[in-house]
This record gives structure tokens, C-alpha cells and sequence, in this order.
């Protein structure tokens, strides 16, 4: 779906009622508390995480038993899925999120950082936190007006942070103006950052086979359309040299050995992963008509959620969690992002929840 227009006023995403520490989906145990819900009674739709991930085998006992070794073959089943040549595992992109800033710091000093709103909070967190200026660009509104405001504020921005698609708008930009900017970035010393953490339903609109460019980053995950969020598993690709520095930064065995091999295993299975887009697509489109059949018409959406904007989002939000199932509240625009219910019984239930 495309995203509706909403206006252009510089907005900023927070989750309702949750105080100065960013939320995230996936707090399950919090709610399950407020509510007085046990937590396995829960349908968490709150992460934008598949609910039917990559089937793990039994790791073997030598994983947990020895240090993480570098020729593993985790590099290159990355490498081969992705298509760079050049990549770093880390624990999440997460962690990379909360390093570069402060490599940037290192290496090029105080830097002007454009952020879009709403989008991931913990990007506009580490940059500030690293004692650069940020600035925000209203994504709100059809995509050509947001790649105009992107485009004006370039002149006065070394690093520019994408989130694509963006999260939980959804924003998709094309492959060719975000090389452009890259270009124009680069010329300068500057840094395109695309955090692609929802990316892998749709790998042909990815930048990772774009690089090593000096001044392109590429983040990816394993936990969004593998399901493996607690692996803690994710990958910067970028020139060597910037991931030789990174490295260095992050100290060795970022990723534990058991998650190497659940990782490795995951990208090579081409067989999985085909069978998982197609059903990605499929359910992605069902919970929109699932959702605009109940009067929650999707402002927007990608393979993994969908994100409704609506006045009457927090009652929306307690009327559900009353019920045991738990979506993600945003209060600036108020709005509900809902990730994937896995089996039909969950499926089921989620309309039934609609309806009441």
C-alpha cells in the first residue's frame, strides 16, 4: 500500500504513556503484567518480527563449548546472500546503530545528521548521544514531497540515515535517488546510512549489492523476516576500511558461536527463503483486508506489518491488549503498527478481537 498523505508538520514517533526511555515492541512481559494477561495467553503482533521463522535445528555442543572462529563460513553465506563483497557480522543491527556515531565522531568530528520522523527512534538516539546535530525531515505524505524535503535538506547534512522501508511508515524510495544522494554525500566526506532491517521480502530494492562505495552502509538483520530476533544477529556492509575500524571498536566475538551457526544455516537455505517471501506477500495482504474490513484501513504497510494511523489509536490499543493481544502504540501520529499473526487459530482470533 501506499502511504496516505498526512501532512507535512515535523512530527516525532514515541510510544504512548512510556517516558523518556525509547520503547519498542516485543514487551510482552510488561503487559502481560498491566493486564493481568499470563504471558503465554498473549498474541504478540507488537514486533514487526515473522511469526514463523526459520526452522531451527539442534546446535551442536561444540558451538557452546569453543570461542567463535572468524572462517566459519558465516561471512560467506552473508556475502553470497546479500551480494557485497564487503560485510561485518554484528550483534544486531542494533549494535552497529549504537557504534557508528561514535565512529563517526573518531573519524570525521561533530557531523550534521538528517533523520527521517517518524521512523526507528534509536537512530536520531545514538547520533544525539554522540554529540552530533540532528535534524529531522517530516516523512509524512507521498513519497515524491518526502524525497523533495530529503533532497533540500542535503545541502546542510554530512550523514543522512535512511530506514527502507521505513518503519512503521513503510516508505519505499527508489534504488536510483538513493545513489544519487550517496553521491552527492560522498563528494564531501559524508555517509549514506540504510538501515534495511525489513528489506529481505523484497531483496531487489536492497543497496547492499551496491557497495563496498566509500560513504555507503548498509544494515541488515536476521531477526525481522528470518524470526531469529534473539540470535542477535545483523550485518554492516560497507567499504573495508570503515569495517576494519568498526571492528575495532566493537572488540572480538560480537556474535556468539551457537548464533554463527544458526545463522549461517539460515542464509544458505534459498529453499526457505522463496517459500517465505511468497507467503510473506500473501499474509502481508491479508491483515490489510483484514484490517480494512473492521474499519482500520492500513495507512501503509510492507510484508512484515502494517501501520494505521487513527484518533483513536490508544483506545484501540487498550481495547486489544484487554483481550490478550498486544500491538505497537505510536502517540505522534497516533497511530498502531501490527505485525503478522502466525497459525490460522491466531488468525482467527485477531478477527474475532476486531470485531468485538
Amino acid at each position: 500500500m501506499k502511504l496516505k498523505d498526512l501532512g507535512s508538520s515535523a512530527v516525532a514517533v514515541t510510544s504512548a504513556r512510556e517516558g523518556a526511555a525509547l520503547a519498542h515492541g516485543g514487551r510482552l512481559l510488561a503487559a502481560a503484567a498491566r493486564f493481568g494477561i499470563p504471558a503465554s495467553d498473549w498474541l504478540d503482533l507488537s514486533t514487526g518480527v515473522n511469526p514463523n521463522g526459520w526452522p531451527v535445528p539442534a546446535v551442536p555442543a561444540s558451538c557452546w563449548q569453543r570461542l567463535p572462529e572468524d572462517d566459519d563460513g558465516l561471512e560467506t553465506a552473508a556475502r553470497a546472500y546479500y551480494g557485497g563483497a564487503a560485510l561485518l557480522p554484528v550483534a544486531g543491527s542494533q549494535a552497529a546503530i549504537q557504534v557508528l556515531p561514535r565512529l563517526r565522531q573518531q573519524l570525521q568530528g561533530r557531523s550534521r545528521v538528517a533523520v527521517l520522523t517518524p521512523g526507528y527512534a534509536e537512530h536520531a538516539a545514538a547520533w544525539r548521544g554522540a554529540g552530533h546535530l540532528v535534524s529531522v525531515i517530516d516523512a509524512l505524505g507521498p513519497a515524491d514531497a518526502i524525497a523533495a524535503r530529503i533532497d533540500a535538506a542535503l545541502a546542510d547534512s554530512e550523514v543522512l540515515v535512511l530506514i527502507h522501508p521505513n518503519n512503521p511508515s513503510g516508505l519505499r524510495l527508489p534504488a536510483d535517488q538513493l545513489l544519487d544522494w550517496h553521491r552527492r554525500l560522498a563528494a564531501r566526506g559524508g555517509w549514506l546510512l540504510v538501515d534495511e532491517a525489513f528489506m529481505d521480502a523484497t531483496p531487489g530494492q536492497s543497496l547492499a549489492a551496491h557497495g563496498p562505495r566509500p560513504g555507503l552502509i548498509v544494515l541488515r538483520s536476521l531477526g525481522k523476516f528470518f524470526g531469529l530476533a534473539g540470535a542477535r544477529v545483523g550485518f554492516v556492509l560497507g567499504e573495508p576500511a570503515l569495517l576494519a575500524s568498526l571492528r575495532a571498536l566493537l572488540g572480538p566475538w560480537s556474535v556468539s558461536g551457537p548464533a554463527r551457526w544458526v545463522a549461517t544455516r539460515a542464509l544458505e537455505d534459498r529453499a526457505w527463503q522463496a517459500h517465505t517471501r511468497a507467503e510473506l506477500t500473501r499474509s502481508g495482504q491479508r491483515l490489510c483486508d483484514l484490517l480494512d474490513q473492521h474499519g482500520l484501513t492500513p495507512t501503509a504497510s510492507c510484508a512484515l506489518f502494517a501501520w494505521v494511523c487513527t484518533d483513536r489509536a490508544e483506545t484501540r490499543w487498550r481495547q486489544l491488549a484487554a483481550q490478550g493481544i498486544l500491538t505497537r502504540l505510536f502517540d505522534a501520529p497516533a497511530s498502531l503498527r501490527f505485525g503478522l499473526p502466525g497459525g490460522e487459530d491466531a488468525w482467527q482470533r485477531l478477527a474475532h478481537a476486531l470485531q468485538a
